[in-house]
């Protein structure tokens, strides 16, 4: 077939007749060409035709297991409890298993095994002996919960979860008759004791039950600051399949950073010496901060910087940092930092940030400001690297300085690869299975309409506003390096730290220069986006659902940033049901404020449940407390939800129609069978 060779060689065709003639064409090509790529895989009617009924198989089973977490700020160790105890799941599956027949000291011990088998299985080792029965008892539980977790899935679904190198032999024990299991689990434990291999298998069994717990993962931003090791969540969660971020504020700060905003790293190194994080700077993403330290030390040595103290909730394991010296660090970077953010407000008037450049209204002689009307004065006077005639000029050595830390951000390969996955995976928003998930917020006005903004010369808002700023976030990243359109774009990223209209930050401005200088807390206050005013009204809340094209009777939004106060009486259900607030408190700096330790939010096939954690603790044998979650249903399905009734479901059914189509080609003889899957060309 060739509309190219005919029509449109014939000049009595009209042009747009010629035109859509050979689009047809390239549709044919391009539909045959797929066909031939798609035979490479199934080369004959059966095989495309079998795989075709699997899918449609699929569509039929409950839908994945979902998790919502919100504002880690680095608190891995709480976090990866979480995880590996799949935010309670698992304990509750085990009582329903063994509850009428272990002891609450039994049931703990096992979910000890499940959730820290790095440690565990070894501990039991020496504990048994070299009592094969103990070893069969714990190995026939583990495989019980295996296939009671396992049950809604298919069997090619469970062999990609199962650890390689056991996978045929737990594949056996789960999926042998009664008979042959109980001989077969004997034997197992028999043949892996002598091979002195126990430990290894013990944590194959524990990862493949946390694997299955847990189906996809939902971040909703602000994984960076205030903790200790956000780097290890990261790593944590490369290690998952199906897993995908929604950029907090913070988030976007460490992005900046990464790709080079001077402003941005200056935030990152201040809140990292301000809550005592040198391990993740120095140890996680190897920040050379050792010229900061002898440049504060000269700068500032007779300075006691008696309100830069760092806070006190963390300890540095592997880069203690005297806390006299952490103090002149912070004050030598907070100082670097207010003249860096200038700078940048005034290369970019149209942020609207006019109100937020104290540091050039500073009268440096009385060391005071005016502020609504009213003189007000520092709490510190010494300032030896300021100019009163340009306040906003870096020294020779503070640009040194700038340059040195600045390479450190953008030559560390880890942050690299980190930041690239938080570009892969993430977005500033995200419509999935009826939810629309988000950080902060979307901008409102004081009546309830959306808030607009001019973002690259349109003036947008909504939806438009959060993917019009992804653009722009997007850039920084990915523009090519050193040109002006990458700065503007890595400039916009210190915006969205903190700027007016910021669905990440959402608040009217932010008062790091009025609380690190000023002491009336008065003047510390940031007012919430409108946005936060609305939270029980629904018919805002449709509003935004609709906007963002769900159905505003059935979806849900679901957001962090902002912890709930459970102290205060304060839920995270809002809305009359229709918005989760999830931000509880996984944080150590926020847990005073709610008075638990973190939100998650699960959606499964029946319902939505919110699991209330308390803070992470350890008990006397450094050992990890696990306190079982309080679980509230927070809206059961009218009936159970499949896989046909989710978002992943189209790409299923096209994946299905393409292998029927497939299937029908080989039967008509459009495509030849293959004996053999191809190859391919070298």
């Amino acid at each position: 077939m060739s509309f190219k060779g005919s029509a449109c060689q014939d000049q009595r065709w009209p042009n747009y007749l010629c035109c859509l003639a050979y689009r047809i064409e390239e549709v044919f090509r391009l539909d045959q060409h797929y066909m031939r790529l798609l035979a490479r895989e199934y080369p004959t009617r059966e095989a495309a035709a079998a795989e075709a009924i699997r899918l449609g198989g699929i569509l039929r089973l409950p839908k994945e297991t979902e998790y919502f977490f919100s504002d880690l700020h680095g608190e891995f160790e709480a976090f990866s409890h979480l995880l590996r105890s799949a935010s309670g799941y698992i304990r509750l599956k085990l009582d329903e298993l063994f509850g009428s027949t272990l002891t609450e000291k039994e049931l703990d011990w096992l979910c000890n095994l499940i959730y820290y088998p790095e440690t565990e299985s070894h501990r039991f080792r020496h504990e048994a002996g070299g009592d094969l029965t103990v070893y069969r008892t714990v190995v026939d539980q583990l495989i019980a919960l295996i296939n009671a977790i396992s049950a809604k899935y298919t069997r090619s679904y469970m062999r990609k979860k199962l650890p390689p190198d056991w996978a045929g032999m737990i594949d056996e024990l789960l999926h042998g008759n009664e008979e042959y299991k109980s001989g077969a689990i004997q034997e197992t434990v028999r043949g892996i004791y002598q091979s002195d291999m126990m430990p290894e298998f013990l944590q194959s069994l524990a990862l493949t039950i946390q694997r299955l717990a847990i189906d996809r993962i939902h971040i909703l931003g602000d994984v960076y600051d205030r903790g200790p090791r956000p780097d290890k969540i990261m790593d944590a969660l490369m290690g998952f399949q199906e897993v995908d971020f929604q950029w907090g504020n913070h988030d976007i700060l460490w992005m900046g950073a990464a790709a080079g905003s001077r402003p941005c790293m200056a935030n990152v190194v201040r809140q990292g010496v301000k809550y005592n994080n040198f391990d993740v700077l120095e140890g996680g993403y190897n920040i050379n901060l050792r010229p900061l330290a002898v440049f504060a030390q000269t700068v500032y040595g007779d300075d006691p910087c008696t309100h830069f103290w760092p806070k006190k909730l963390y300890r540095n394991r592997y880069n203690p940092v005297d806390a006299e010296l952490a103090a002149k660090m912070h004050k030598a970077i907070s100082v670097i930092g207010f003249k860096l953010e200038g700078q940048l407000m005034n290369r970019h008037p149209e942020y609207g940030m006019a109100d937020r450049r104290l540091w050039e209204q500073v009268d440096w002689t009385r060391r005071s400001l005016t502020l609504d009307g009213n003189e007000v004065f520092l709490r510190d006077s010494f300032f030896p690297t300021v100019d009163p005639a340009d306040p906003l000029a870096l020294t020779d050595e503070e640009g040194q300085l700038v340059e040195t830390i600045i390479t450190s951000f953008r030559h560390s390969q880890r942050l690299k690869n980190h930041v690239r996955f938080l570009h892969t995976h993430g977005s500033m928003y995200r419509v999935y299975n009826g939810n629309l998930l988000y950080h902060g917020c979307v901008p409102l006005n004081p009546d309830g309409t959306f808030a607009a903004m001019e973002v690259e010369g349109q003036t947008v808002s909504g939806q438009a506003l959060l993917d019009a700023m992804e653009t722009v976030v997007r850039r920084a990243h990915w523009a090519p390096a050193h040109t002006p359109e990458q700065y503007k774009a890595r400039d916009f990223l210190w915006y969205l730290w903190c700027g007016q209209h910021s669905p990440l930050y959402g608040k009217d401005r932010i008062t790091t220069f009025e609380r690190t200088f000023l002491e009336d807390k008065q003047t510390h206050k940031e007012q919430m986006n409108p946005y936060y005013g609305f939270l029980d009204d629904r018919d805002v809340i449709r509003q935004i659902l609709g906007s963002f094209g769900l159905d505003p009777e059935q979806a849900h939004i679901i957001n962090g940033h902002v912890p709930v106060s459970v102290r205060k009486g304060q839920s995270p259900v809002r809305g009359e049901g229709q918005l989760f607030l999830i931000d509880g408190g996984i944080s150590k700096a926020y847990q005073e404020t709610t008075g638990i330790g973190g939100y998650t939010l699960i959606y499964n096939s029946r319902y939505l449940a919110l699991a209330e954690h308390d803070p992470f603790v350890r008990d006397t044998a450094d050992r990890p407390v696990d306190l079982t979650p309080r679980t509230t249903i927070v809206h059961r399905m009218k009936k159970r939800v499949t896989v046909g009734d989710t978002d992943d479901a189209r790409e299923i059914l096209r994946e299905k129609q393409a292998l029927e189509e497939l299937a029908e080609a080989y039967r008509t003889g459009g495509l030849r069978e293959l004996s053999y899957p191809a190859r391919g060309r070298r």
